[in-house]
């Protein structure tokens, strides 16, 4: 008997380029629950208010909501504290910039990757003054327009 593996994104975080500069992406695994999983399958989660930092040396995604699961028979706090598995290196690499430099760790989605294990997208990230995302709108919506009329020319 073959088992399906659902393949693809869960959750999107799509303020997260609006409010921060992403500077660098790093796929982290995450540790989850079996309900956890269930309730992923479903599709049902939200990164939106979510972020990385460090508890007790490790790095942890903080404020992702994934929601109970019915079927379950112990079920899981739904924004609990989930630990993220990167290798040592690149954590530590991680919690020197969010610790020295002022940059956080901003979850961008959440997905089941090809071999069914379910992954996080995190950025490091920089804040954007209200400026800078006022000038990162006019940008785009220019390069939209630059679009458009080269579509148009062609």
């Amino acid at each position: 008997m073959a088992s399906t593996i659902s393949v693809g994104r869960v959750a999107e975080n799509r303020k997260a380029r609006h409010d921060y500069d992403i500077i660098e992406t790093i796929e982290a695994g995450l540790i989850l629950l079996g309900s956890e999983v269930k309730s992923l399958r479903r599709g049902r989660a939200s990164i939106a208010e979510a972020y990385a930092a460090e508890e007790s040396g490790r790095l942890v995604l903080i404020n992702a909501n994934i929601p109970e699961y019915d079927g379950a028979r112990d079920n899981h706090d739904p924004k609990r504290h989930r630990y993220l598995l990167l290798k040592k290196k690149e954590q530590n690499r991680l919690l020197g910039h969010i610790n020295r430099d002022g940059m956080t760790l901003v979850p961008l989605s959440l997905y089941f990757n090809d071999r069914g294990l379910a992954k996080v997208a995190l950025g490091l990230a920089k804040g954007r003054k209200k400026h800078d995302k006022r000038e990162a709108i006019k940008r785009r919506d220019w390069d939209r327009q630059k679009a458009r009329v080269l579509k148009g020319d062609l």
